[in-house]
Parts: C-alpha cells; structure tokens; sequence
C-alpha cells in the first residue's frame, strides 16, 4: 500500500512538471477566454517593491501580529524547513537530535521544547501532537515545502478567540498556493552527502474550456509537488536521512468563494546523534560530532486529507474545513548513557500510532451597530484523537522492557465569538471569548492503576484595542487568557513507573497575557513595530515522555520588549532588523525543590539581522541569527553560551527557464551549540553519576548547497 501511495503521488506530480495532462484532463475542451481563468501567483520571481510582509499600518490588530510572504522565504537560505518560523520576528529554532525529528522551539522566554505554547497550522490542519510519546505539544515540521508557501499568519499572545490549544505564546499559521505560474524543478546537491530534489507543477483541469465554474473561473486547478532528500550531515556517525514528500491539491475559485482539498504523504528515516557531555569534547575524548550510542534514530510518516470551503460577500462570510490524518513516530534515544541501568544503558524507545480527525467552522456578519460598522465571528472548532502511545527499554534498538503502553482516546472542542467594531475613525476593538473543553479517556495496559479519564474546561476572554493611525503610526493595547493542555498520561496518572505514587496534573493549564505597542510607517520605506508585553503560566508542569512521569515545574511570570523592523532602501535592496529582550522566571523564589527562580533553557536575548537584493539576474539574501547566553539550571550556576550563526544566498537567473542558486550555511564556520542542557548522566557502567552536567548539541559546520532551477 505505502509503495502505491509513494508511485501514484509520483505519477501524477511528474506529469503536471512536465505537462503531459492528456491523462489527468481528457474530457476538459481548450479555453478560449484567459479572463475566465483563475489568477496564478508566482513562485520565485520576486520584486522587492512592496517588501516581504504584508504589516502595513491597518492590517493587524496586534503589535505583535502580522504576514510573512511566500517569497521571503525563496530569498532565505534554509538548513531545514522548519526554519521558516524563524520569519516569526523573535522566533528561534534549532535541533538537538537527527534531522527527522522535531525542531527544538524559542520564543518570549520560553523553551518550547517542540512545540508547547506555540500552535502551529498547515492549511488548516493543527500540526502540534498532544499526548505524544516524546513530547507534549510535539510539532514535526520536516514534510513543509517552502517553496509551495504563499504566506505565514503570525501572532504572538493570547488576544485571539480563534487560537486555542499550545498558542499561548503565540501561533503560525503557514498557507500553501493553489498555482504556481510555472512548473519547476530544483535539484539540490551539497556537502555531507546532502541531496535533495523538488518537482512542482499546477494546470487548470479545464484549460481552455468556456467558463463553466460555479464560483467564476476557468475550473478546478490541480497543483502536485514531490520532494525527495537524503543527507548524512557533519556526524563521525553518518545520519543516513532519508525522506519522502507528496501533495495532491485540487482547488477552484478566488479568494472571495472557493475549495480546496490536500492530499498528502510523508515518510522519513534517520539516524541521530544526541546531545553528548561538554566535559568529553572539552577533554578532546569525543570528537565534536560524534556521538555515544549510534544506535539512536528514528522514524516518523503521515497521511493527511484536507479539505476547505469558504464564501464571503458584503454580508458576511462563511468558512469551513476539515481533516484525517494518521501519523506514526518512533523515537530512539539515550539522554542519560548508564545513570539507570549500568548493564543495558539508557536507551528509550518512544512509538506512536495515532488517528486524528476534525475540523471548524466559521461564520462571520458585517453589520452596522449604533450606526457604526462592525463584524462578529461565532466559531467551532472540534479535533479527536485516537493514540495507541508506548514507552520501552531498549539496547540498540532492541526492546527488553515496557514502561507504558497507552491507547489514549482525546477530545478537544472550542467555541468562541468575537467582534470588530469600529468605535470611531480613529479607534476599533477586537473583543472576543473562548470556551475551551477537553476530554481524556486512558487505559493503561502496563499499569492499570492509571487507566481513568479526565476533563477540563476554560473560558478564556480576549480583547485588543486599536487606536489611529496618526502620522501613519497606531498603537494597540491587548489582553487576553490562554492555555495548553497537558499529556494525557499525566492528568491521569496515579503511580509512576517505579510504583511511587504521584499526583495527577490538571488536563488544562492556564495563562495571561498582556501587551501595549505601537506599528508605524512615518518613516518612508520603513515598517516597524514595538511591543512591551507580559505573559504569566498558572504552572509548567510538563510530562516528560522520556521518563514516564512528570516534572514538577511551577508558575512562571515573563515580560519582554521586542522591536521589528523592515526597511526598503530602493527598489533592489530591503533590510530587516528583529530585536527581543525577556525576562523570564518562576513566580516563587526557590520552587520546585531547588535554589533561585531562572527558568532553565529561557533565552533572553535574540536577534535576526538580513539583507535582501534584487538586481537585475542576480539576487540573494543574508541573514544573521544572535542568540543570548541563557540558564541550565533554577540558580544560574551553568549557564549556555550565545551563538552567532550567519547563512548567505546568491542566486544567478541565466536565462528565463534556468538558474542556479548557492547557499553558504554558517558562513563563518562559527563553533556553537544549538541546544544545552544542565542534566544528570553517568559516562559508563562503572563511572560515577554526574550530577549536575552540561550535554550539548553542536551546530553544524559551514556547508555549501547548490541547486540548479528549472522552469517550464
């Protein structure tokens, strides 16, 4: 069945780069009205005018809220997909295992891991794991395609009654083209072994027909995408990567009224090297990139069917969307070398099997109230997921003892309302509430003790005010409640897996925050944005899946500053500049058992510096990352280094249909770790236990990728 999926995907994705539709198309007659086809947009032919964002004054009702274009991301050299958060002004995003697995996220002071507190979407369909067998919140972003991304909607903060779970901090919401003006092809090839090719294509199924379609188009346009890459990375221990990527949509209309439905199919293999003591590559014991138990890796794949609906008009507008997805993962890693078993090592295995559906709707009115122009949104949104999720002691792979074995039945269903109402010329508010409801039904086939189910709910109040525009600036004030449900296993538990007994956390834990700001264009060319904000966690309490039990963290109070700005400098130059400052602790002084209140893992300083060029066949980008120094441990006493990593892209248009393009990652060859841990560890079965040890996991070296570009 997999190989059937894998050659149908292929088939049809090759016959759309090379434009042979005859199969895909027989009855459809040839247009004779191009008015009657639907608008394509472009792929990597950009022109700078107009910038890289759409966050002029008037487009937001946040300080903190804002567009990134598709073709920010062609001018930006990428190491992994999911990178392209990092156009999410303050956004950091790392790894700190192999390449198939999911990024390691930062933003406003928290440690994300991979994905808590930040909720992220692909055309409509949430792709944050809850009850994840390695983390809560799990955000696997590796099947993104960059070049398909029309735009990023980003917000940051609680203040909107459409977010919901793990958007506390904020949310991304990535949105893929219906049609690209030309089919293409990219073919990659760089250093460690990387490869990697992308064929892309779309075509009107009724190309040339009269205008038949019901919503004013020439008819349904089909757009297939195939990727293929394989990398072995820096690593003494070759990553042998290896992913598979397909999508299948077929879509009609515009954007007033219009459908769509995705298929897609992901698969990925890889080896990984994990973090690894400071102390041996200081020594010189263990090279920079090598790795201690090279048997860990892992494998993940998804199916997704997706489909939306929508139509607006001067009255109102009605949206519509839903989803099925089956995923699958399984983990194998060794954080802690021989701390628990001196025979066999630490080696955990972590698999899941999950079916997950569900879907919204959305209907919104625009009406006059008090002779004043205002529109109101009554929305639903309901997703159900099926898990079967286990936990294993493994020696290269090998299981020998189960911890867990879980089938998790979750369901999650919010409604909310909002209104827009315009008070005055000068003055609007975005008023909103949310009412939050999740179910959790277990059973524990290891540990019976912790079958049970549970419950939760919160209604959670939203509201921003938006003031101006004068002299082209606005200023916003915007408050709001939020939350993030916790793991299934850890709202349920009684005992943990050595039989002590342990208290359940709540299946929803809430948060505040606040913000005041500004966003202006009183300087020509210059966008730029200002936020002073704050956002208080009831408690972080997280699941730790490569334990089995929970970590007892506190309640946490963070506030920060962050400025963002865009400057276009003339028609072939644009100049980005993104700065933020948080400060970051737990609400009590000495919590959670151990001296101080720092929050381990909070970065408090980040930056993001780049240039855009647009200069007749030649164009690039460059692009500068700064990472503050931060915390590994509640008192302080070890703490990360900053890093500085810079990447470069330069791209030569040689002729309409061919370029090529070259990207220097890490440029500089800067030595520096993507992630740090303060952990305890045992090197070997005889060696003591280190108890309060630095692990890391490097950065990877400079490295060359250039790919040839192929247009028809």
């Amino acid at each position: 069945m997999r190989n059937k999926i894998i050659w149908t995907v292929t088939a049809v994705t090759l016959q759309l780069t090379t434009g042979n539709y005859s199969a895909l198309a027989q009855q459809a007659p040839v247009a004779k009205d191009p008015a009657a086809t639907p608008a394509t947009t472009a792929l990597p032919e950009v022109v700078i005018e107009g910038g890289h964002y759409d966050n002029a004054v008037g487009t937001s009702d946040a300080a903190s809220q804002g567009v990134v274009r598709g073709e920010r991301l062609q001018d930006l050299p990428l190491m992994r997909p999911g990178e392209v958060l990092e156009t999410v002004p303050g956004m950091v995003v790392t790894q700190h295992s192999g390449d198939g697995k999911a990024n390691q996220y930062f933003l406003r002071g928290y440690n994300l891991d991979h994905g808590t507190d930040f909720a992220s979407f692909i055309d409509g369909v949430p792709v944050n794991m809850t009850t994840n067998a390695h983390g809560q919140g799990y955000t696997d972003l590796n099947y993104l395609i960059p070049e398909l991304v029309q735009r990023i909607n980003y917000g940051k903060g609680p203040y909107f009654a459409e977010d919901g779970d793990f958007a506390s901090a904020g949310s991304a919401k990535m949105v893929y083209r219906n049609s690209l003006d030309r089919n293409f092809a990219n073919l990659t090839l760089g250093a460690f072994g990387y490869r990697r090719a992308l064929f892309a294509g779309s075509t009107p199924l009724a190309a040339g027909a009269p205008a038949k379609s019901v919503f004013g188009s020439g008819g349904p346009t089909l757009l297939g995408a195939l990727e293929v890459l394989g990398e072995n990375g820096p690593w003494t221990q070759p990553e042998g990567a290896h992913k598979f990527n397909g999508l299948l949509r077929l879509s009609d209309g515009g954007i007033d009224r219009g459908w769509s439905v995705d298929a897609i199919y992901y698969d990925a293999s890889w080896r990984s090297t994990d973090q690894v003591p400071l102390e041996l590559i200081q020594s010189g014991q263990l090279g920079r990139f090598s790795a201690l138990d090279p048997s860990d890796g892992g494998n993940s794949g998804r199916a997704i069917l997706s489909g939306e609906w929508h139509n607006q008009n001067e009255q109102g507008y009605l949206k519509a969307s839903a989803y099925v997805q089956h995923y699958r993962l399984q983990l194998w890693s060794n954080f802690t070398l021989f701390e628990n078993n001196t025979v066999q090592g630490d080696q955990v295995e972590q698999a899941e099997s999950r079916n997950m559906f569900g879907g919204q709707i959305a209907k919104g009115w625009t009406q006059r109230l008090f002779d004043r122009d205002s529109v109101t949104e009554l929305g639903l949104q309901l997703r159900h997921d099926a898990i079967h999720v286990g936990l294993m002691n493994t020696q290269n792979r090998v299981a020998y003892a189960t911890v867990s074995d879980d089938k998790v039945d979750l369901t999650s269903t919010g409604l909310y309302a909002q209104n827009t109402f315009y008070w005055t010329d000068w003055m609007r508010s975005v008023a909103g509430l949310r009412e939050q409801y999740v179910t959790m039904d277990r059973n524990a086939l290891v540990v019976p003790q912790n079958s049970g189910n549970a419950s939760g709910s919160k209604l959670l109040p939203k509201l921003s005010l938006i003031f101006g525009p004068w002299n082209k600036t606005e200023y916003f004030v915007s408050a709001g409640k939020g939350f993030h449900s916790n793991d299934a296993r850890g709202v349920t538990a009684r005992v943990d897996s050595t039989g002590a007994a342990v208290t359940p956390v709540p299946a929803l834990v809430g948060s505040t925050g606040k913000e005041i700001g500004l966003r202006t264009e009183a300087i020509p060319g210059l966008q730029s944005s200002l936020a002073l904000w704050s956002l208080d966690s009831a408690s972080e309490l997280v699941y730790s899946a490569d334990a089995g039990t929970t970590q007892p963290n506190g309640a946490s109070q963070r506030y920060g500053l962050e400025w963002n700005n865009h400057l276009n400098v003339n028609r072939w130059l644009l100049l980005d500049a993104d700065l933020a400052w948080t400060h970051a602790r737990y609400a009590t002084m000495n919590d959670n058992g151990a001296a101080g209140n720092l929050i381990p893992n909070a970065v408090n300083k980040v930056a993001l510096l780049g240039a855009t060029i647009h200069d007749g066949q030649w164009s690039g980008g460059i692009s500068t990352r700064y990472i503050g120094g931060y915390p590994l441990t509640q008192d302080g006493s070890l703490m990360a280094p900053s890093a500085i990593v810079t990447n470069l892209r330069v791209q030569r248009e040689f002729t309409r249909d061919f370029s090529l393009q070259l990207d220097a990652l890490n440029v500089f060859n800067r030595e520096y770790f993507d992630i740090a841990y303060g952990q305890d560890y045992r090197l070997t079965p005889t060696s003591p236990i280190v108890p309060a040890g630095i692990t890391v996991h490097p950065g990877e070296p400079r490295q060359l990728r250039l790919t040839a570009k192929f247009k028809f």
